[in-house]
């Protein structure tokens, strides 16, 4: 009996040190950050993500998501990347271009007409992204989208002079924008995206860009019931990894990240999409009107974004990542 007990009792001493407690803190723990609000299809696929690599690396790998600005804005997570505060962040492009430039280049306004074009320029200037964000110390996991964003307002526009008489709102840190709209003759008000809605509430801002989804879960439309139906521009965003955390896994669990986001992350630009398309009909439903341009009308304000394009370059973005997504975008619409 003695020798059976003897393996029995070390069956049992290995059985319990393999099993890892459900509150047990993983070895390597990504603190995230992000302006996704709680809830969010961003959010809850991340969380998704989150929970197979823990579950493929054994509990040695984990991620804690913190929604909804609580770590501040883009450039404040940044900053906590730099200072080993946060491990990583679902940036949006206007935030995160300013530590790489060339990343707002697809934020053009008006350069896009279908996600089809999106998907075929994003897959040309992928490796251009990569190592740029790179270069900054910084891994680029995956592309994130919002999608095609709309002007929003508290009354109708659907005239260019309609618009130069709204007070607009552009994100803090977005030259290209903010440089479209000058062409225009507007002066935008620069605001973080956390400002926005009591901005709108207390009147500083009267008119707004979003997708149809972002203008739900931030609570935009409360005030903006007005949308014109012609996208402004796309918005994207991206998940990042600070390399120095990467570096201290091993090859297989880092493997596993990004293995991991590849299964992930490209449904959820798919959920993004129906998310949008789904939210015209929860809009329209709670008393927000959509309006449009006339045809000439769209025509001059898609005029202007060339005009934009050569304000801006070599200062917002380079020339080299505006030729080569002109090249692709001419490649995609060519049919080669």
């Amino acid at each position: 009996m003695r020798p059976v007990l003897s393996l029995f009792l070390v069956g049992l001493i290995l059985l319990v040190s393999a099993v890892r407690p459900a509150d047990a803190r993983p070895r390597h723990l990504f603190k995230i950050g992000s302006l996704a609000p709680e809830g969010s299809v961003w959010i809850l696929q991340f969380q998704e993500f989150a929970r197979e690599v823990e579950e493929k690396t054994g509990g040695e790998v984990g991620f804690r998501v913190y929604a909804g600005g609580i770590m501040g804005d883009d450039q404040a997570m940044y900053r906590k990347i730099r200072i080993g505060q946060l491990q990583g962040g679902g940036f949006t492009m206007t935030g995160i271009a300013q530590v790489v430039p060339d990343f707002r280049i697809m934020a053009l306004p008006f350069l896009f007409t279908s996600y089809q074009e999106v998907d075929a320029v994003t897959r040309g200037l992928l490796p251009k992204f990569r190592q740029q964000f790179a270069e900054q110390g910084l891994e680029l996991i995956a592309m994130t989208e919002v999608g095609f964003i709309y002007t929003m307002s508290t009354m109708p526009i659907v005239t260019i002079d309609n618009l130069r008489q709204a007070t607009c709102w552009t994100p803090t840190g977005d030259p290209v924008s903010s440089t479209y709209l000058s062409q225009l003759g507007i002066t935008p008000v620069q605001l973080s995206i956390p400002d926005v809605l009591s901005s709108l509430q207390t009147g500083l801002v009267n008119t707004v860009f979003n997708s149809l989804y972002g203008s739900i879960v931030l609570q935009w439309f409360t005030k903006a019931k007005y949308i014109n139906d012609l996208p402004f521009g796309y918005a994207y965003g991206a998940l990042l990894l600070d390399q120095k955390a990467l570096a201290k896994l091993p090859k297989d669990q880092a493997a596993i990240i990004q293995t991991t986001a590849d299964k992930y992350f490209p449904p959820l630009i798919a959920k993004t999409r129906q998310s949008n398309e789904e939210s015209r009909d929860i809009l329209a439903e709670n008393g927000v009107r959509f309006t449009t341009f006339p045809t000439e009308v769209a025509a001059q304000l898609q005029g202007f974004r060339d005009q934009t394009a050569k304000a801006v370059i070599g200062s917002s973005f380079s020339r080299e990542i505006h030729d080569e997504t002109t090249r692709l975008l001419q490649e995609f619409r060519s049919g080669r």
